[in-house]
């Protein structure tokens, strides 16, 4: 009896209808194709400071490569020098003539020349302190050489991570998009298109209504308005290619104002300004960490390059630019 009753759960639950999973659908698949470009966008901007780490260590380490070299030349002279001093003692020029003046029937020849080798002697122990000292130099040296070469090489495998994981989303994103059924992939590629259409037009005409003055922030903002409509690629920095970073330090490049290509630098150049206190042509940061960076344009708009897949733009400013909250501005 109990057998029989297993055997019928059993067929029942073998007779269930299968739970299908349902198609993804157009709205739901460019939600995702537009978080994994943030997320490229995230990782290239993360690359961008590794990029400007490993510069810095690289120039860091040549400089303590060339002092190693100096110091090795320094160490050299002196290991020479000692050397002559070694043979000179062991051939009698120095040992043999302090037992020539031992036996001396002239006591007066005798101390004037301790005096000499006591000279010598002053200057051999000299020539010894210089070459140990010069010696501990180069083994420091040498330390915090090795402990720059370790950092570099810790930053360069954090930049081909970086880039990796932001080629590996963008992958993802086009996977996604061959995944829908030709009727809808072609669907989501006109919506797509007629919305960053919408979004350019509308940058355009913001860009062509700005006036400005000389100040460093405005001559910037108007440099950034003249870019609308270049596209986003990661490390660019123009003359028609740009990621966020790029953009704002050549803007403010043609303000005669210096900025490294990353916005998580870029945040700690110039005066700290709060949200509520923005003026045109102040840098706008986002993301914890930081990994976008924009120039307000006023009207409660900016200017930005923002990800893979779009172009420069004009858009609202608000506290939160899709996943990423503002975190601070800046006025250079």
């Amino acid at each position: 009896m109990k057998r029989a009753l297993s055997l019928l759960l059993v067929a029942a639950f073998v007779l269930q209808p299968l739970q299908v999973q349902a198609a993804p659908t157009v709205a739901s698949v460019q939600r995702d194709i537009d978080r994994l470009r943030t997320v490229a966008a995230e990782k290239y901007e993360a690359a961008n400071e590794a990029t400007i780490r490993i510069k810095s260590l690289q120039k860091e380490t040549g400089a303590l490569e060339q002092r190693e070299a100096l110091i090795q030349e320094e160490l050299s002279v002196f290991s020479k020098v000692l050397a002559k001093i070694a043979i000179s003692e062991y051939q009698g020029s120095g040992f043999g003539g302090t037992f020539e003046l031992l036996f001396s029937s002239d006591p007066t020849r005798y101390l004037s020349d301790a005096s000499v080798l006591d000279g010598v002697s002053r200057g051999y122990s000299k020539q010894l302190r210089e070459f140990a000292a010069t010696k501990q130099r180069v083994q420091a040296t040498q330390l915090v050489l090795a402990d720059r070469t370790s950092l570099l090489l810790a930053e360069k495998n954090r930049l081909n991570r970086q880039v990796a994981e932001a080629k590996s989303a963008l992958v993802k994103a086009e996977k996604l998009l061959k995944s829908l059924a030709k009727a809808d992939r072609e669907r989501l590629l006109r919506e797509e298109a007629a919305r960053e259409n919408k979004i350019q037009s509308d940058s355009k005409g913001y860009a062509a209504s700005y006036k400005g003055d000389n100040t460093r922030g405005s001559i910037a903002l108007k440099y950034a308005l003249q870019q609308i409509g270049d596209i986003y690629v990661w490390a660019a920095a123009g003359p028609t290619r740009w990621d966020c970073s790029g953009l704002t330090m050549r803007a403010f490049q043609k303000a005669g104002v210096s900025l490294p290509h990353s916005s998580r630098v870029q945040v700690k150049y110039g005066k700290s300004i709060s949200y509520s206190n923005v003026k045109p042509g102040d840098l706008l940061f986002f993301g914890k960490p930081i990994s976008h960076v924009s120039i307000y344009m006023g009207g409660g708009k900016m200017v930005q390059a923002p990800r893979p897949g779009k172009r420069v733009e004009v858009v609202p400013l608000t506290k939160m630019f899709g996943r990423k909250p503002f975190v601070g501005a800046r006025r250079l």
